[in-house]
């Protein structure tokens, strides 16, 4: 379950990786590093196979980032969570935001066992300061249908 503490605590790291960003530019993972971006936050795209992406360097792993960051930000299919969770608690990355849809059973095991801090089930969209619309529309509903975290 997560907490608005565990969610705080994320955000408040201000340099991040992120796995998940896609070459043609148009997955979620993409508008995240955008919308991050520009709300103050340095972050490290992490693709397997592309050097840059829109002309910012990507970095073929976690182990390979130019500087301890304070969380990674996952975006690939649940298939994929567990192995970039356990390449995170690898490289002394403590703390993971599983995007909404990334999640898996095996990855929150894991991070649970491993003492990693876990976001899981919900969008950072909704929560990274200043929320913009529609992200803002939707904490909204989930706040009146009382499913924000408390």
């Amino acid at each position: 379950m997560n907490s608005k503490e565990t969610i705080h605590d994320f955000l408040s790291q201000r340099k991040l990786a992120i796995v998940g960003l896609s070459r043609g530019g148009k997955k979620f993972g993409n508008m995240i590093y955008k919308e991050l971006s520009a709300k103050g936050y340095t972050l490290y795209p992490v693709h397997p196979e592309a050097e840059t992406i829109d002309g910012v360097r990507c970095y073929p792993n976690l182990a390979a980032l130019p500087e301890a960051v304070g969380g990674v930000i996952v975006c690939v299919p649940p298939g994929q969570t567990e192995n970039v969770v356990r390449e995170a608690a690898g490289a002394g990355i403590r703390r993971v935001w599983m995007q909404q849809g990334a999640e898996s059973a095996a990855a929150i095991q894991f991070c649970a066992e491993n003492g990693i801090s876990a976001v899981h089930g919900e969008c950072v969209m909704m929560f990274a300061e200043k929320v913009a619309f529609p992200h803002s529309l939707h904490r909204w509903v989930w706040k009146l249908l009382g499913k924000l975290p408390q």
